[in-house]
């Protein structure tokens, strides 16, 4: 692997530690029966679509770098698809967790639109590395 490919992977290998902070606080707020999670139905699916995203996504990412260098790419090209395929397990999880931040928030804000420049970043990540490797 190349070192800006391991470079990357280690990025993402310390967002884990992010993600299982995550986990640990919404099951210390089902624990604690905190209100404004409980009794908010929205704030809750956000944070748990937030947190099953962000693993998921974490994963995806780790999975496909390593095709990152056999793709027939130039090093620009590379180093946009790590990007975009590193944008996507940090923007779509953001989106979901700040567009619901105050415990009385029962509609998301603005900021959900960060999901979908993550759920972008995450398709054009995949293509331009599909399209590379064919």
């Amino acid at each position: 692997m190349s070192s800006a490919t391991l470079t990357t992977a280690g990025i993402l290998l310390i967002t884990v530690v992010t993600v299982a902070y995550g986990g640990l606080t919404l099951l210390m707020h089902l624990a604690r029966r905190k209100a404004g999670y409980l009794d908010n139905p929205v704030r809750r699916g956000l944070w748990t679509a937030g947190h099953a995203h962000a693993g998921v996504l974490v994963l995806f990412a780790l999975a496909v770098l390593p095709y990152v260098d056999q793709a027939d790419a130039s090093d620009g090209t590379r180093t946009l698809i790590r990007v975009l395929l590193v944008s996507a397990p940090v923007l779509m999880p953001l989106g979901f967790f700040l567009s619901v931040v105050r415990p009385q928030d029962t509609r998301p804000n603005k900021l959900i639109w960060l999901t979908v420049i993550g759920g972008a970043s995450l398709c054009a990540g995949a293509l331009l590395l599909g399209i590379n490797l064919l």
